[in-house]
């Protein structure tokens, strides 16, 4: 009988009214803030409380009406505040009013039973309005090929990928146009953060981040920009030195989470040879950041932008015909051939040998000792190229400099190779 009369009395709603309280407090805190705001921590509070109210009456009653009015009836109310009495700062007010009517509608969610996804939206929504001078200091900075490289990877994501047939073709079954650019996805989404990161924080904050965005988006570019100016100074090439030692870390760090994305099983066993050849690398370098004691200006190193379609088709034709070879070899001569597309392709691209171990690991037709250590190889090969163009193009003064950090991330991954 007790149970019954609580439950008439409706307080088993009260958990939803105060979740949607505190949405609408969360929110309304953050316009308090603002003076020109028309709405502010009462306004935001009541406003989401009308919205799960009106959810909750509309539920009880069958007629979604109620919840549309309410919502037509907020929207009137604060533009009718702008337009009767309009801010100093001649503030349209558009985005206090898109947070209201979210407000009311995050009110309503939580009555149909999303309370945690509306909690989340609260937060990310007070977030934005927060760090607004931030988000448009962001877009300033924001150079026409940053935002072409964003629309090109939305092309190669949203309009090229899903149309692709995910069916196997050709020999081994070895291309499936639809894992293809999957992979053409994945490595084009890791350089363009590299590559739009890079360009806009440009020289601001030295050596470290432009070794960690450069190798990002492209090692071996990085290496190449660096090694040339190497040779203007003594300063130049440690600097030179640092920056190429990290961008040859961070494809240890970019092969790690290739794999955690694609063959997440393959981890216990890549773990530890990319971290051996990370952790010595990383102890290397620290000794020759130290020697440093100036932060002269830095070379921005010219990547490519790697969401072009000519680009893009480029890498996947690269990991198609990887695959097929590496497939291939590796029927005919066993692991060993496998190891010697590593050897080969790995000199000007580390991705698609990855790429392809990875997705033979996953149809069984490597065991994870054969992928890692093709993986493995194909890094080393990589490693290697990258220090012939620092003797070719920076001397033997920058050489020497690399070449103890390149020997301990070499050492480390072969180490990690026996204790697998």
């Amino acid at each position: 009988m007790n149970h019954q009369i609580w439950q008439s009395n409706g307080i088993e709603a009260l958990p939803q009214f105060l979740a949607s309280l505190a949405i609408g407090l969360l929110i309304g805190l953050e316009r308090e803030r603002k003076p020109s705001a028309k709405a502010g921590l009462r306004t935001f509070a009541l406003v989401a409380l009308l919205g799960t109210l009106t959810a909750m009456l509309s539920s009880k009653t069958g007629s979604p009406w109620l919840l549309v009015t309410g919502f037509c009836i907020v929207g009137v109310m604060i533009i009718a505040a702008y337009l009767r009495n309009p801010t100093e700062e001649n503030d349209p007010g558009t985005t206090t009013i898109a947070a209201l009517l979210l407000c009311y509608v995050l009110g309503a969610l939580i009555w149909y039973g999303q309370t945690k996804l509306a909690v989340m939206l609260a937060i990310v929504t007070t977030t934005l309005l927060y760090f607004k001078l931030e988000l448009h200091g962001m877009t300033q900075r924001l150079a026409r090929r940053d935002l072409l490289s964003i629309l090109q990877f939305l092309v190669l994501t949203f309009v090229i990928f899903p149309i692709l047939p995910n069916q196997n073709f050709g020999p081994y079954g070895a291309f499936n146009p639809h894992q293809i650019w999957m992979m053409v996805v994945l490595i084009s989404g890791l350089s363009l953060a590299g590559y739009v990161a890079l360009h806009w924080t440009g020289q601001r904050y030295g050596a470290p981040l432009l070794g960690l965005l450069g190798g990002l988006a492209s090692s071996t570019a990085t290496t190449l920009v660096y090694a040339r100016h190497g040779k203007t100074s003594e300063i130049m090439s440690r600097l030179s030195a640092v920056v190429i030692l990290l961008a040859s870390q961070v494809v240890l760090l970019r092969l790690t989470v290739i794999s955690a994305v694609v063959s997440p099983s393959l981890l216990v066993k890549l773990l530890p040879v990319m971290g051996l050849g990370l952790i010595f690398g990383l102890g290397a370098t620290l000794i020759d950041w130290r020697k440093l004691h100036t932060s002269s200006n830095l070379p921005m190193p010219e990547t490519a932008n790697p969401t072009e379609i000519p680009t893009a088709l480029g890498f996947g034709l690269l990991y198609a015909a990887v695959l097929f070879f590496a497939a291939w070899l590796s029927d005919i001569a066993g692991s060993g051939g496998l190891y010697v597309v590593a050897l080969i392709s790995g000199l000007t691209d580390v991705d698609a040998i990855t790429l392809s171990s990875l997705h033979l690991f996953d149809l069984d037709k490597l065991n994870d000792d054969q992928a890692v250590t093709a993986i493995a190889i194909a890094f080393l090969s990589n490693m290697a190229f990258k220090f012939g163009l620092v003797v070719f193009f920076g001397g033997m003064t920058l050489a020497k400099q690399v070449a103890a950090g390149f020997f301990a991330m070499g050492a480390g991954v072969v180490l990690g190779l026996f204790i697998l």
